[in-house]
């Protein structure tokens, strides 16, 4: 019911329960945009420091390729073999927050990746720390991707009941309580001038 319908008990009636149904509706928001935020911040938490750890350990399998260059040199290490990654997958589980699906991923690379198909003809520690320390890059970065997915999701969902929630409590809610303050003052009015005009029918009554 809108609040520009003229000012009857009726409509009245029917805005307070519109009211009620809204207010409804903007509490469920006003919860669900909490549950978002913390969500948020503790995917966006766990996204940093994996971002951090990410950082180190890049720089690690930095000095672990400059190790294998020194040991092998440019063009050893280029016909070095590679490791396979015949096998490998990257596992996911989800679950639902609020309607946000969240995804967690991890890659999983199988034997063949620790163990190449073609044996090395100069294998040396080196050229296999840093195949390792690359291995380990690629699962952190899996991780990351998923996470990552997931901020954006629920940055998305929470600017979407944001906006919901705020026209609910500044505009619809608003206008509803306006509306019914007018007709109530109406109505009260009406309700005064039919007393008096009762008033004063039962006095000229009496008078004859």
């Amino acid at each position: 019911m809108g609040p520009e319908q003229a000012p009857t008990h009726a409509v009245v009636l029917e805005l307070k329960a519109e009211r009620l149904v809204v207010q409804d509706a903007y509490d469920f928001l006003d919860e669900k945009r909490l549950l978002l935020a913390a969500e948020l911040l503790q995917q966006l938490n766990r996204y940093e420091r994996l971002l951090m750890e990410l950082e180190e350990k890049t720089r690690a399998a930095q000095q672990q390729l400059g190790a294998a260059v020194k040991r092998h040199g440019l063009q050893g290490l280029g016909v070095y073999p590679a490791a396979s990654l015949d096998g490998a997958r990257i596992e996911s589980t989800r679950r639902n927050l609020m309607g946000v699906t969240l995804v967690e991923t991890a890659l999983e690379l199988g034997e063949s990746a620790a163990n190449p198909a073609i044996s090395p003809s100069n294998p040396s520690s080196e050229a296999s720390r840093c195949r390792e320390a690359f291995q380990e890059l690629m699962r952190l970065s899996t991780v990351l991707a998923g996470i990552s997915g997931n901020l954006h999701r629920l940055f998305t969902e929470y600017r979407l009941t944001e906006r919901r929630a705020r026209a609910l409590e500044n505009v619809i809610l608003p206008d509803i309580e306006t509306a019914l303050g007018r007709m109530g003052a109406y109505l009260e009015e009406i309700e005064i001038e039919d007393a008096i005009r009762a008033r004063l029918h039962a006095r000229a009554g009496q008078s004859q």
